[in-house]
């Protein structure tokens, strides 16, 4: 009896030798995600930098393994950005520095070399998988993506800018952006053959491409920016975030990865708990805090200037300025139009961003005209056709439904538009100095320089003839601000320059 058990013991010893044990590890790993912020600090009780930058030092606090993402605009809109080009927001950030970012399209309003000026100031890594030079090469300082290895588990991480840039900004000439899907998927094969459990994708790309990416099911984890909401979204298999704007919320992804390796395979199977930080209770950053009230301490007095008041009330919320007349628009459009003496004047509503409602009588100072006109554009005169308006009020309201920045505000013309009509057949009843558009005919046109570039789909103003270009045009913030200036008081309503059909 003892002789069997022996032989036994010795059989299963024996065999034990010529196999593998299984080897395991969990991995406890945290994403956390902001996005499109701009402001300095909200008067809301809620986000500004000292905040987040409060929440993101708490997290890295706690010791463990943390990925914090910015998934783009970051430099642009915003009050001070203004004056400085986006140079506080960088510094602000770098008190509390992402693990990666990739630029949204607004790191492109003040043109390329401001962009590659502010990017080399950013003590944190930078992403663009699909932006290069002309010359087909990778930005300096820019990466396309990396594997980062968390005790074991290996995280590859793709970063995508705003592929529609060109459209919505002014990255110039020499910054190529390819298609974000394609560039995503062939990164996150690369990322798999090189021995990535997750793939990660941190993008600035709106809500539709958001979604083709989520249902690619290529991806493990998509960080996004651009479309301002607070989203959330997980199918079992791949997880789709994006934390709204200005850090009003900061979105935290805790992770718990087991990875095991048997026989020479190797499996990781991971599970994703959700937290929405809501910074109404988060405690600002001290440090932060102090640098943003030297920032306005330095500025206040010169915003603070009163140029003249308005007897109207205005109305400058997204919502408004980018679906129908408002008064605001109109305040722009005059002033543009009167300052260049042009026949009529067209502005894009998504460049109006104050997103704030003024009582009548209100007092307008230097703060809110900046405010309202963050981007450091510049007012253009051109010579165009009634052909070339026409096309250019098509575009205007070729995207009403979802909200386009590219929305027109008005000056010295009016017109209506039948929304049910297939886009570039909505508008009609163009009438100018009380006449109606002749298409032959040539006209004045005061815009601003990123429309009269071809910006958010206006490529109908590129051909237009220059009477006076960006070079030599003033601020568009100066313009309005003088127009108010003079008038002492104005006046602007809804009076009927843009009828829509639905």
């Amino acid at each position: 009896m003892h002789l069997r058990r022996t032989i036994l013991l010795a059989t299963l010893l024996a065999t034990a030798t010529f196999l593998t044990p299984a080897s395991a590890e969990t991995v406890n790993l945290t994403f956390l995600l902001t996005n499109d912020i701009y402001n300095m600090e909200n008067d809301t009780g809620r986000g500004g930098f000292a905040r987040l930058n409060a929440v993101v030092k708490a997290e890295r606090a706690k010791g463990g393994n943390v990925i914090y993402a910015h998934a783009g605009d970051l430099i642009s809109p915003a009050l001070l950005s203004g004056l400085d080009q986006g140079e506080h927001t960088i510094a602000l950030t770098n008190l509390a520095p992402p693990d990666i970012f990739t630029p949204g399209n607004h790191e492109f309003d003040f043109g390329e070399q401001v962009f590659r000026k502010r990017m080399s100031e950013a003590k944190f890594p930078l992403f663009a998988a699909n932006m290069r030079d002309r010359n087909d090469q990778p930005l300096q300082g820019f990466k396309d993506s990396e594997i980062r290895d968390f005790a074991g588990l290996k995280v590859g991480i793709v970063g995508l800018t705003a592929d529609d840039s060109p459209v919505k900004s002014g990255p110039g000439d020499n910054l190529v952006f390819a298609p974000t899907f394609e560039t995503a998927l062939a990164k996150a094969k690369e990322l798999k053959a090189a021995g990535a459990d997750l793939i990660v994708a941190v993008a600035h790309a709106k809500r539709e491409l958001d979604l083709r990416l989520y249902e690619s099911g290529v991806f493990d984890i998509i960080l996004s920016g651009d479309d301002h909401d607070l989203a959330l979204l997980y199918d079992g298999h791949t997880v789709l975030a994006e934390s709204m704007t200005e850090a009003n919320y900061v979105t935290a992804i805790d992770v718990r990865a087991d990875v095991t390796e048997k026989d020479g395979k190797r499996s990781v199977t991971w599970w994703p708990d959700f937290r929405v930080i809501d910074t109404a209770e988060v405690t600002p950053d001290p440090e932060t805090q102090a640098r943003i009230d030297a920032y306005k301490k330095e500025l206040d007095e010169d915003l603070s200037v009163v140029i003249g008041t308005s007897s109207e009330p205005l109305d400058s919320r997204k919502a408004i300025l980018r679906t129908q007349e408002a008064a605001i628009g109109n305040l722009v459009a005059d002033a543009l139009r009167a300052q260049t003496q042009a026949d009529i004047a067209i502005v894009n509503g998504g460049g109006i961003r104050g997103n704030k409602q003024y009582p009548a009588g209100t007092q307008l100072t230097r703060r809110d005209i900046l405010s309202e006109l963050p981007f450091g554009n510049r007012t253009v005169k051109l010579t165009v056709t009634g052909d070339m308006i026409k096309a250019a009020l098509e575009n205007g309201v070729s995207d009403v439904a979802n909200a386009a920045g590219r929305f027109p505000q008005v000056s010295g013309l009016s017109f209506t538009a039948d929304l049910m009509r297939p886009v570039g057949q909505r508008v009609d009843n163009v009438m100018i100095a009380g006449k109606p558009l002749d298409p032959a005919a040539t006209y004045t046109l005061a815009t601003n320089d990123y429309m009269a570039g071809g910006g958010d789909g206006y490529t109908a103003l590129e051909a237009g003839t220059s009477l006076l270009g960006a070079r030599d045009g003033r601020l568009m913030a100066n313009d309005v601000m003088a127009y108010i200036t003079a008038q002492k008081t104005v006046a602007p309503k809804v009076e009927g320059r843009i009828g829509l059909r639905m």
